[in-house]
C-alpha cells in the first residue's frame, strides 16, 4: 500500500480523452474517505491525455477512494493508501487561531513575517533559483506571488510560459490553461514549502499587457476552479484574491464576492483567504475573508483595524526599502524595521519588500534575486523576540501612552519607536516579581536590568529612538 504523510499530497494520474477540449468536456472529482469522513476533491487535465486529483489527508490511517467522472475511462476508479505521520518540519497548513492570530495544524505558532516578490516565478530558472537561495537565509516565512505575469515599471520582461494557449500576438484562448505554466508554477510553490515558506497565490491584479486581467466572467470562473484544483491540496498556499483590487476596474463588489465564494466552495481544505488594496478596503468582515491583507503606511491604526473587523490583520504592503523614484518604494531600512515594530505592538503582522535600483531592473519585490537592505536582519532580530513570548498576545496600554503587546500579569512587550522617553514609569502587578530588558531594536541589543520589579517602577531610557522594553514575569 502506498503511503502519504499527514498534510501532504497524494496523487491519483489516470488516462483519459485527449479529443476536443478536455478542459471543458471532461468532468472528474474523486471521493475520499476514512471511516466515516468523505472529503470530495475536484480533478483537473495536466495536458497530454493525464487526468490528476489530489488530496491531503489530516487524519493519520488508511484512506480509500473512487473517482466520478463523466466520461467511462475515468469513472468508477478505486483505490487505498495510508496516511502516516508527518516528518518533523512538517506541522500542517496554517489557520486562524486565537481570533487574531495563526498557527500550524499542530498547535505550532505561526509569526507571519512575509515578504512580496510579484513575479518571481516568472523570471527563468537561474534567477528563480537565486531567489530560493536567498530565501534560505532570509528570515521570511511567507511569500506574496502571483499566478499571472506582471506588466510595470522596473518588470517589462516577457515571462517564460504563459498560463493559457496563445500569444501575445495572437491572443490568449482562456478555455485552455498550459499545463507546463501550471507545473512550473506548483513546483515553485513546492520549492517555498521545502523551505518552511507559505505560498500567499494572488489571483488577479492590474498590471497586465496580457488580456488576463479581463477575461470575462466565465473565463475567470472557470480559472478559479482550476486553480484551486490544481494547488489547494499543497498545505502552503494562501489565496490572496487580488493585488489592489480596487484598481481593477472592469471587476465589481460582486465580482469579488462571487471569487471568494468559488474559491470556498470548491477548496475542501478552507486554505486562508484574503483580499489586498490599493485606495479603498474590500469588507474584510464578510464571512469568506479569514484575515485582513492590508497595504497602508500608518501601523499605528493597526489595533483599530483588529477591532473593526474581529480577525488577523496582516500589513502587506508598508510600503518598501528602497531608493526608487516613487515615493511608496523608497522608505529606509530604519523606517521599515520602525514600521515591522510599530504594527507588531499594535497587535497585528506586517510584510516586508525591497526596491532598489538594480542596473537590470532586478528588483527583489519584482523579480527577486538577491536582497540589499538592512532591515531582514532587524526583522529576523524581532521574530526572536516574538518567538521566545507567550502566544496570541492582546494589544493594550500598559500605560494611557505605553502601547503594549503582551499578557496581562505575565508578559509585557512595549515599543516607543521614533520618541525618545529618557524615562517611564510603569505600573506593574504587585503579587509577583519580573525581569526587564532594554531592547534597542535598530542594533539588535537586549541589556538586562539588575533585580526584579513589581509594582510602580521607572525605567531609564537611553533616550534614543527605536527602543523597545520587555517585562517577563520571573
Amino acid at each position: 500500500m502506498s503511503k502519504t504523510e499527514r498534510w501532504g499530497v497524494y496523487e491519483v494520474a489516470l488516462e483519459g480523452p485527449r479529443d476536443g477540449n478536455p478542459f471543458l468536456d471532461v468532468e472528474v472529482t474523486a471521493d475520499f474517505s476514512y471511516k466515516h469522513r468523505s472529503v470530495t476533491v475536484d480533478g483537473f487535465y495536466d495536458g497530454d491525455g493525464v487526468y490528476r486529483l489530489r488530496f491531503s489527508p489530516d487524519t493519520v490511517g488508511e484512506w480509500s477512494y473512487v473517482t466520478n467522472s463523466n466520461v467511462p475511462e475515468l469513472d468508477g476508479k478505486r483505490g487505498t493508501f495510508a496516511c502516516v505521520q508527518p516528518h518533523d518540519g512538517n506541522h500542517g497548513p496554517v489557520n486562524v487561531a486565537k481570533q487574531y492570530h495563526f498557527a500550524y495544524a499542530d498547535g505550532t505558532p505561526y509569526w507571519q513575517m512575509g515578504t512580496t516578490c510579484y513575479a518571481w516565478n516568472h523570471q527563468g530558472d537561474d534567477l528563480e533559483e537565486q531567489t530560493l537561495q536567498t530565501l534560505a537565509k532570509a528570515p521570511f516565512n511567507k511569500m506574496r506571488m502571483c499566478v499571472f505575469p506582471k506588466s510595470y515599471d522596473y518588470n517589462r520582461n516577457e515571462p517564460e510560459h504563459y498560463p493559457f494557449e496563445g500569444s501575445l500576438e495572437h491572443g490568449f484562448d482562456f478555455t485552455r490553461p498550459n499545463p507546463v505554466s501550471f507545473r512550473h508554477l506548483e513546483q515553485r510553490v513546492q520549492d517555498l514549502q521545502k523551505l518552511g515558506i507559505q505560498a500567499d497565490l494572488i489571483l488577479f491584479h492590474s498590471y497586465d499587457r496580457w488580456g488576463f486581467a479581463d477575461m470575462g466572467e466565465e473565463a475567470d470562473d472557470r480559472y478559479l476552479k482550476y486553480v484551486v484544483a490544481r494547488l489547494a491540496a499543497f498545505s502552503n498556499i494562501w489565496w490572496s484574491f487580488a493585488n489592489e483590487y480596487d484598481l481593477m476596474e472592469n471587476k465589481t463588489m460582486q465580482d469579488w464576492d462571487r471569487f471568494f465564494k468559488i474559491v470556498q466552495e470548491n477548496d475542501p481544505y478552507q486554505r486562508l483567504r484574503s483580499i489586498h488594496n490599493c485606495r479603498g478596503f474590500y469588507d474584510h468582515g464578510k464571512p469568506w475573508v479569514t484575515h485582513c491583507s492590508i497595504q497602508r503606511p500608518n501601523l499605528d491604526q493597526v489595533a483599530e483595524w483588529r477591532k473593526t473587523y474581529g480577525k488577523p490583520v496582516v500589513v502587506d504592503e508598508c510600503c518598501y526599502e528602497g531608493n526608487i523614484d516613487h515615493g511608496w518604494g523608497n522608505i529606509t531600512a530604519q523606517e521599515m524595521s520602525h514600521r515591522f515594530w510599530e504594527g507588531t505592538i499594535h497587535g497585528g503582522y506586517v510584510g516586508h519588500g525591497e526596491t532598489y535600483c538594480h542596473p537590470e531592473d532586478t528588483l527583489w519585490w519584482s523579480k527577486g534575486g538577491v536582497l540589499h537592505g538592512e532591515s531582514p536582519e532587524r526583522i529576523a532580530f524581532l521574530v526572536k523576540i516574538m518567538e521566545e513570548g507567550p502566544h496570541g498576545l492582546d494589544h493594550f496600554k500598559l500605560n494611557w501612552d505605553a502601547p503594549c503587546l503582551g499578557q496581562h500579569g505575565e508578559y509585557y512587550l512595549l515599543y516607543f519607536g521614533i520618541k525618545q522617553p529618557a524615562f517611564k514609569k510603569l505600573a506593574l502587578p504587585e503579587d509577583g516579581e519580573f525581569t526587564v530588558e532594554i531592547i534597542d531594536t535598530w542594533n539588535m541589543t537586549i541589556t538586562k536590568l539588575d533585580g526584579e520589579y513589581s509594582g510602580e517602577i521607572r525605567v531609564d531610557l537611553p533616550a534614543k529612538q527605536y527602543i523597545a522594553v520587555r517585562i517577563r514575569r520571573v
